[in-house]
């Protein structure tokens, strides 16, 4: 665990205008700086850098915070992953919680196996460019698949000679213990012997998220019989196939850009399309998908692209990994190459734009290309038709949102002609019994469907209640402010936070805006500890959501140019001028919009109500009334007839 006085360290030192400006080329306007947002597509700019507060800001799609947030949301990081990019990039030391005696022991393993990973790269690479053996055989085998010098040294791919133990002699040499070797996968340890796992082979380093070489693949360059064509790392330590994408570190950026993810099968492919442009693609590296690969694509994207070459056998084997991506609420099209060719060969024998276009015009949605292929197959045999439908059905059932599911369903049947109850029912019936078997239960219970997301139930609100997020704002920007307060006997100064936070209290006001919410109750405890908190303590809060929404309450699009005043002789108010008033009406519409709903809860109890409990009610709801038209009164406004 980081401590909080090195959080506060890394927050302070670390400047917004330089962590963005390493990935957004920015250009000075004002006292801000602009350029293109690097979470979407708009060309025009739209992304506002303030090195002044110390946050950014995309009008186009929203995406707003600081330095640990940027972080996060560019390299998909932890907070705690992002603070420690962050305290490396400004040489700030991180003491984190006393390490047992086993978890120093279990890091500095790592940390060797690492290191070992790393040597072997660089021994590869070495073989490939500068002996004989790596030019003529492993870097002519990359110049036939048409691959050029920059890529193969950007994916660092190498070569490993024929010999018995080129490596491990050299690394053992190097000062690098034969343990790790071995545990690395690297070398083959026997009793009387130890050698070089991958031989004769073309090398492909296998990167994690940070970049870091995890294990390696190899494909033999000769015709073998009893060899395998491609021989991956064991798994290890640092080696986990189950969670690890080939090529996600290269990718996650335009992934994240695009916000789209191809997903291919080998190494190659990857290679291949990488260097024809398309950069957002990753491989499963010819292992079937697991659960933790499709949630480390959904961390970048919802939508998936899976490319296959033309063996429709080959791809219904795959249709159960998609169905992973289904339930996972994501968007799968599939894109079918020509017979006989794959991926890698498509773009080597195309000029990238048509292998773009291709790609593009041919993706199909899964479930549209699934029923079409199963459907195919079933001509007049209503058994298999039956088996079909069954499979299509199985599909539909995965997805969250009922909504999709319903749009799914009425595409099927009107495709198939089957009756639609029928479909709605047996997919309905495939969620029960997956719930039921998940839950060990006996009984059928009701799923669960997908909520909304909490951002989209607050906008409903924030539409409705917009003098909350004007409260919320003038808390921020104007809590400290002193204003004037008079009564009867005395009048005195108070900070307009206490002076909101106390009014609200009073009135008994909760926040329809759950996230307007939480940033009063800190207000609240804040302003009783003495301490009331500017927009810069919110934004380093280790909340994402609590730091957009600020960022986006103080943040104004146009700004008024000093010049107005300084050269053209004109004088415009400020709101600093009248934050009083502002405060008093915002506070006084908190009131009246209270009571509305109060008064709206007490009709419908009175609809409800029998004659015993009526008179009360309607009396309630009459001193409520006459309370809320004195507020609005005295506001100027003129209440109909309620």
């Amino acid at each position: 665990m980081i401590p909080q006085e090195k959080i506060s360290e890394i927050l302070e030192n670390s400047r917004i205008e330089e962590v963005v400006g390493e990935f957004v080329s920015l250009k000075k306007r004002g006292v801000n700086l602009i350029g293109l947002c690097p979470f979407h597509n708009e060309k025009t700019p739209s992304f506002t850098v303030s090195p002044s507060k110390g946050f950014y800001k995309c009008f186009g799609c929203g995406a707003a915070g600081n330095t640990v947030n940027f972080v996060m949301q560019h390299e998909k990081y932890t907070y705690p992953e992002a603070l420690r990019f962050l305290a490396d990039k400004y040489n700030i030391e991180i003491e984190e919680k006393e390490e047992s005696e086993e978890d120093k022991k279990a890091r500095d393993e790592r940390e060797s196996l690492f290191a070992v990973n790393s040597f072997a790269q660089k021994h590869f690479a070495k073989n490939l460019w500068e002996t004989r053996e790596g030019r003529s055989v492993g870097y002519s085998y990359f110049q036939e698949r048409g691959f050029t010098d920059n890529i193969i040294q950007h994916f660092q791919l190498g070569y490993s000679p024929a010999e018995w133990d080129n490596f491990t002699k050299k690394a053992l040499s190097s000062g690098y213990k034969k343990d790790y070797l071995e545990k690395t996968g690297l070398t083959i340890v026997k009793p009387n012997q130890s050698y070089d796992r991958f031989r004769n082979r073309v090398i492909f380093p296998i990167h994690n998220l940070a970049g870091r070489i995890v294990g390696f693949g190899g494909r033999i360059l000769t015709n073998e019989k009893n060899k395998p064509k491609y021989l991956n790392s064991p798994e290890s330590e640092i080696y986990n196939k189950r969670k690890v994408l080939y090529g996600l570190y290269f990718a996650k950026q335009t992934i994240v850009k695009e916000d789209r993810c191809h997903l291919v099968e080998g190494y190659t492919d990857v290679i291949s399309l990488y260097q024809a442009g398309i950069k957002n693609v990753v491989a499963s590296s010819g292992t079937s998908l697991t659960e933790d690969q499709i949630l480390m694509i959904k961390r970048y994207t919802a939508n998936v692209v899976m490319l296959y070459d033309g063996d429709p056998a080959g791809l219904k084997a795959s249709f159960r990994g998609i169905d992973m991506f289904l339930e996972q609420g994501m968007n799968v099209k599939i894109v079918l190459f020509p017979e006989d060719q794959d991926p890698d060969s498509y773009a080597r024998n195309h000029p990238s734009s048509e292998t773009k276009a291709f790609i593009e015009t041919q993706a199909e949605d899964f479930l549209t290309f699934k029923s079409k292929l199963l459907l195919k197959e079933t001509e007049n045999d209503p058994v298999a038709k039956a088996n079909a439908i069954e499979e299509i059905a199985y599909s539909i059932s995965m997805i969250p949102n009922m909504l999709q599911r319903d749009e799914y369903i009425k595409a099927t049947w009107e495709n198939l002609d089957i009756d639609q109850q029928k479909l709605s029912f047996r997919v309905n019936k495939l969620r029960s019994d997956r719930y039921r078997k998940k839950n060990k239960q006996q009984d059928v219970q009701p799923i669960e469907e997908e909520k909304p997301a909490r951002d989209e139930e607050n906008k409903v609100f924030i539409e409705q209640y917009p003098h909350e997020d004007e409260l919320i704002r003038i808390l921020l920007q104007y809590g400290t402010y002193l204003i004037t307060v008079s009564n009867a006997d005395d009048s005195y100064d108070i900070s307009v936070a206490e002076f909101v936070i106390n009014e609200v209290l009073i009135i008994g006001y909760k926040f329809k805006v759950s996230v307007n919410q939480e940033i009063f109750d800190i207000f609240h405890q804040k302003v009783l500890e003495e301490a009331i908190p500017d927009d810069t303590f919110f934004l380093n809060l280790q909340k994402q959501e609590i730091s957009e929404k600020v960022v986006n309450l103080i943040t104004e699009k146009y700004h008024l140019s000093e010049n107005w005043e300084k050269q053209k002789g004109i004088f415009t108010d400020r709101e600093q001028d009248h934050v009083k008033q502002t405060v008093n009406s915002l506070i006084w519409e908190l009131k009246s919009r209270d009571l509305e709903n109060r008064i709206n809860e007490l009709d419908k109890q009175i609809k409800d109500a029998g004659d015993d409990g009526v008179f009360d009610l309607l009396k309630q709801r009459h001193e409520m009334l006459m309370q809320y038209k004195r507020i609005n009164e005295n506001r100027g406004r003129i209440i109909t007839k309620r």
